[in-house]
This record gives structure tokens, sequence and C-alpha cells, in this order.
């Protein structure tokens, strides 16, 4: 019996509330980020899918397709969770600084 086709376009999705309202894999809590991450690492699709069992190639390329028809827009959104991460990370470490002086 063959597979019935699958519509790509519903493979990656946007849900508020899920992710922050950013791009993730449908039905499960991989985001769109997560692979773009592993493959600057170097991951390959096949390693990808064996650190991430729960995933296919099918996932993978998606996510893959996704980001690169909409790198800019993908590029930027993560260049500001990246500063948002450091800014808060350094409101952190200057936080405990400052309650270790006061100790």
């Amino acid at each position: 019996m063959a597979t019935p086709p699958v519509d790509i376009g519903t493979l990656i999705i946007r849900k508020p509330g899920v992710r922050g309202g950013r791009p993730h894999i449908a039905g499960t809590g991989v985001s769109l980020r997560t692979i773009v991450y592993m493959q600057r690492e170097g991951l390959t699709p096949d390693e990808m899918v064996r650190r991430m069992p729960h995933l296919s190639h099918v996932h993978v390329y998606a996510a893959l397709a996704h980001y690169y028809a909409n790198k800019e827009e993908v590029d930027t959104e993560m260049a500001e969770l990246e500063a948002e991460e450091t800014r808060l990370e350094e409101e952190l470490l200057a936080r405990l600084a400052r309650q270790q002086l006061v100790r």
C-alpha cells in the first residue's frame, strides 16, 4: 500500500503559546532553531534523526527548507533571541555578584 503524500506546509507551524510563537516541528517540542543550531554545528540530517529518534528525515528536511525559504526572517529572530538571552544572563550574573558583595 502506498503512503499518502505529505503536505510539507503542515510540518512547520507557529502556535501562540508554544515555543513563544516561533516556528517548530508540528507534533513535537522541537523548534526550528534547534535544527538550525544542529546544522551549524555540522550535524547531518541523519545525525539529527539519530539524536532525536522521534523525528523523521521528513521533519528535518522540512525544517531546513523552511529555514532557507525564510532565512533572513529566521536569522533576525534568532539573533534577537540570542541578544535577549545574553542580556538576561548578564543581569543574572550582576545580581549574583551584588548578592555576594552584600554578604
